[in-house]
């Protein structure tokens, strides 16, 4: 098998209808190797229904697709041992132990026996399972539950890791170590696709974000380009002394050319940066009429808006715990050939 390709994934017209819904609807995605691609999308976008086509568990019903330069339809063996998969929900043995569940898991992989029990190990303290490792599935929490799926997924490093919403359920500082889990894969060599709700999440991992709505992709680009595209920064002041207000708003309008607006406690003023340039020489005017600033800050458009304007409604439209689309992966284990 080889890695015939700076790009890692490279789709075109990918569709997939089920009955009526025509869950995905003509998706292109370039993401280059070595990289962090975030897809963003509320429930039923099309984000999990994309990624198996991708990760050959399904096949498309219109369109093309290479992991790597492999076709995922005429090469989808070679595709499987080139990728991994973390889907929202495990199939693990309830009955079985943490340790035990990894150890299986790794030795469906091929790893040895002592080999197996060190990664399995590894990947428990990593997770912070390390005290849970004797204890049965089934007496595990819904976040417990979650960090072992993750780590199975984790056994075997492949060169592309699907990630679809792996976040979900998790407590804020598993969630942050899982971060800092994605950040290494991808610095130790692996392209990640990750897959969220959660805007937060994709401004902080992703090199660049597709935003999915009703199976289209309807931009892309890095977060500050997504943000861009749906409006300019603006200049946020907080007056040392209110009572120069008025003052402060006839030197803004006359110095950037913008209409100001001013917060309900009156006590500071918004103006749109369409030139930061002019900025300096609106603090050298503020300064020489005497006026003090107490804070100043710039406020870049947030994902939030972004998503907003293109889409109409927000990205979390359901509960946080529901699947994606229309179908949903049956496993988390690696899929390899």
């Amino acid at each position: 098998m080889s890695i015939r390709s700076d790009w890692a994934i490279e789709a075109h017209g990918l569709v997939k209808t089920f009955g009526d819904n025509r869950a995905v609807d003509g998706v292109d995605l370039s993401v280059r190797t070595g990289t962090v691609y975030g897809v963003l999308g509320p429930n039923g976008a099309g984000k999990t229904t994309t990624i198996s086509m991708l990760a050959t568990l399904l096949r498309p019903d219109a369109g093309s697709a290479t992991i790597f330069g492999h076709d995922i339809q005429r090469e989808s063996q070679v595709v499987r041992q080139l990728i991994g998969v973390t889907a929202q929900f495990a199939s693990v043995d309830e009955n079985l132990s943490a340790t035990e569940n990894l150890v299986i898991f790794s030795r469906l992989l091929g790893l040895g026996r002592a080999e197996a029990k060190r990664k399995s190990a590894e990947l428990l303290e990593e997770f912070g399972l390390s005290e849970a490792a004797a204890r049965p599935l089934k007496k595990f929490s819904g976040g417990m539950r979650r960090r072992l799926d993750l780590a199975a997924s984790l056994i075997a490093q492949p060169p592309l890791i699907f990630l679809d919403e792996p976040t979900t359920g998790l407590d804020p500082r598993t969630r942050a170590q899982m971060w800092d889990t994605i950040r290494r894969l991808v610095a130790t060599g692996s392209t990640v696709l990750l897959t969220t709700q959660y805007l937060d999440e994709a401004d902080q991992l992703a090199d660049r974000i597709a935003v999915i709505d009703r199976g289209l992709v309807v931009a892309e680009g890095t977060s500050d380009e997504l943000k861009a595209s749906v409006g300019e920064s603006s200049l946020q002041l907080r007056l040392a002394d209110p009572a120069d207000l008025e003052d402060a708003r006839r030197v803004i309008t006359e110095v950037l050319r913008v209409e100001t607006v001013v917060s309900p406690e009156a006590t500071r003023i918004t103006a749109p940066m369409r030139d930061p340039d002019a900025v300096t020489d609106l603090f050298i005017t503020l300064r020489e009429a005497g006026i003090r600033l107490a804070e100043m800050s710039v406020q870049k458009p947030t994902l939030d808006e972004v998503f907003l304007t293109l889409t109409g409604h927000g990205v979390e439209t359901g509960d946080a715990g529901a699947t994606s689309d229309t179908d949903s992966f049956d496993t988390a284990e690696q899929v390899h050939a």
